[in-house]
C-alpha cells in the first residue's frame, strides 16, 4: 500500500501545532492573559514544543 504524502499545510498536524504556536506566543507576549515572568517563559517554551513536535512528525512522514 503506497501512501500518499499531503503538502504541510494540508495536514491536521500542522493546523494543530500552528493554533498551538499562535496561542503560546500571545500568552507568552502578554497579549491574552496577565501572568508573571514564569507563565511567560511557560508559553514560549509550549510554542517551540508544538513547532519542535511539527517539524519532527513532517520529517518523519517524509522518509
Amino acid at each position: 500500500m503506497i501512501m500518499e504524502i499531503k503538502p504541510g499545510w494540508k495536514t491536521t498536524e500542522f493546523w494543530l501545532s500552528a493554533a498551538a504556536t499562535v496561542i503560546g506566543l500571545l500568552f507568552a507576549s502578554g497579549a491574552i492573559a496577565e501572568g508573571g515572568q514564569a507563565d511567560r517563559w511557560l508559553g514560549l517554551v509550549a510554542s517551540a514544543l508544538a513547532s519542535l513536535g511539527y517539524s519532527v512528525s513532517r520529517g518523519l512522514a517524509k522518509k
